[in-house]
């Protein structure tokens, strides 16, 4: 990826707001044990914290991006990582399971729009030639804190505990929010600040757009979207819980077998734009898919064995499928509608975050009634289905576009 430095600095800057973002849910996984016993309740009630903070944040990631296009998107990105500083504190001094509940709403809806609007932002300043690679790095970086902050966010639970967790990871969104305003304000046309080139104003209502461009010619991207966030953030966020009850991990043991998935999730951000270049959009999503059954696969030895070391493989795995597949994803959405990017990307947001909300409320059903195996059954099928209609529904489409 031949970037300028300026080029490097924003993709790079953008990403750790990401990784904070990506970090604020995912670190919950690990403590999920001590946040239940901290507030009464049983560990698979306490999973309803993962689904408060991923469904608003994957339905309002169309709205932010719709908001980047029209008002620019450093503008935006400004007030929604204060949001998320703020929403994190007040998750920190909640004091019963519904305040937290309540706490994490507010702090998905304003992350909601962290990565489609910078997503669309590093389309704007790398240009079509460099996206691919570019929106990579970026959610490689970015989903690098998923995997990091559950290791981290597991071993502030177990020396101090889950309440200061919270803290900390505000005031990484400070930091976060200190770097993005040191960001040089592009001079945009007279779209504003952070807009595309000037185009023809889109018309029709907000959700008329958006359906257009999920139902439209790219459907095929947008409901990709939806099942890899079924299948790779449910699985995922299932195995904090899964690692302390079926192989006896603490929190901070877990955390650190789940960092794996961030330290492959920068590996395959590296290396996704060379499996482009070689196999194509759709052959980097093929390899993501395989490398997500690999780790669904992996996880079903693990619950018939009880051994914890294959569940490094099956972290690492599932890491580097999300990070080849959500990406690539994300790029070919912007060929959907180029006057708005933001609302493309947006979407795919909604796809898979809520899909991974959807994911995460499903799986606590499939586990309390059949088990972990249930869990890993379904997952598989559906990524194989995946696999199989998806990728003939996208090789339709570059057909089409051929």
């Amino acid at each position: 990826m031949d970037l300028t430095p300026e080029q490097r600095r924003v993709v790079f800057t953008l990403g750790f707001c990401g990784l904070v973002s990506a970090a604020d849910n995912w670190f919950v996984s690990p403590a999920l044990p001590a946040i239940a016993n901290a507030l009464g309740v049983a560990a698979s009630a306490a999973t309803i914290v993962l689904t408060a903070y991923l469904v608003p944040y994957g339905l309002l990631q169309p709205v932010c991006g719709t908001l980047g296009d029209r008002f620019g998107r450093l503008r935006v990105l400004h007030v929604i990582v204060a949001g998320l500083a703020a929403g994190t504190f007040l998750c920190a001094v909640a004091p019963t399971l519904p305040l937290l509940v309540a706490a994490r709403v507010v702090t998905g809806c304003f992350a909601a729009g962290i990565i489609a609007v910078s997503q669309a932002h590093v389309g704007d300043v790398v240009g079509p030639e460099c996206r691919g690679a570019a929106v990579g790095v970026l959610m490689g970086i970015t989903f690098t804190g998923q995997g990091l902050s559950s290791g981290l966010g597991g071993i502030i639970t177990d020396l101090m505990s889950w309440r200061a967790a919270f803290a900390c990871f505000g005031v990484l969104a400070l930091v976060a929010l200190a770097l993005l305003w040191r960001l040089p304000r592009p001079a945009a046309p007279a779209g504003g600040e952070g807009a595309a080139p000037a185009t023809p104003e889109p018309q029709g209502s907000f959700l008329s757009r958006a359906a257009r461009i999920f139902f439209g010619d790219h459907r095929a991207i947008f409901f990709v979207a939806c099942t890899t966030g079924i299948v790779f953030l449910g699985v995922y966020g299932f195995m904090g819980t899964f690692l302390s009850e079926r192989c006896g991990l603490g929190p901070t043991q877990a955390g650190l077998v789940m960092m794996l998935y961030g330290v492959m999730c920068l590996a395959g951000g590296a290396v996704s734009g060379r499996i482009g270049a070689v196999r194509g959009p759709r052959g980097v999503i093929c390899v993501g898919e395989a490398s997500g059954l690999l780790a669904i696969a992996t996880l079903v030895v693990v619950t018939a064995t009880g051994a914890w070391q294959p569940a490094l493989l099956a972290a690492g795995a599932l890491g580097f499928g999300y990070i080849l597949t959500q990406p690539t994803l994300v790029s070919l959405s912007m060929d959907a509608d180029p006057a708005q990017t933001g609302l493309c990307t947006g979407l795919i947001g909604l796809g898979v975050f809520a899909g991974g909300g959807v994911g995460s409320a499903l799986g606590g059903q499939l586990v309390a009634l059949g088990g972990y195996d249930e869990l890993w059954l379904a997952a598989g099928a559906l990524l194989l289905a995946q696999l199989v209609l998806g990728g003939r529904a996208l090789a339709g489409l570059a057909r089409h576009a051929g």
